[in-house]
């Protein structure tokens, strides 16, 4: 059974990125969403952001909240942020599959990859 999973890491602290609110759109056919949740204190989700008939073949974007994580864990950033919202597309040709789509954050950077 496919499914889509993410993982935060805020490495200008070298922690898990905990209360991070993400929110999950499908882009086939316009800008759907399709799921929302907040990472926990490891900054992982309680349980995958899609899976099974949900997560279908196509384009999806996932939307991070890092500037008011930032704010919230009392970091200094300028306004506006320089890393606002992180904005993830990505495809997704093979449903059945785990697509595992970690970030890696800090105020002035980011990256992502397709994890396992």
């Amino acid at each position: 059974m496919g499914r889509l999973t993410t993982h935060v890491l805020d490495t200008a602290s070298g922690k898990p990125g905990a209360g991070i609110a993400v929110t999950v759109f499908r882009l086939d056919g316009g800008r759907r969403q399709v799921a929302e949740t907040v990472t926990n204190a490891d900054g992982r989700c309680d349980r995958p952001l899609l899976e099974g008939e949900a997560l279908e073949r196509g384009r999806y974007e996932i939307v991070f909240a890092v500037e008011d994580y930032f704010r919230a864990q009392g970091t200094a950033l300028p306004e506006p942020a320089f890393v606002g919202e992180v904005v993830l597309r990505f495809g997704v040709a093979e449903p059945g599959q785990h697509y595992h789509v970690p970030l890696l954050v800090s105020p002035w950077s980011y990256s992502t990859y397709r994890g396992s």
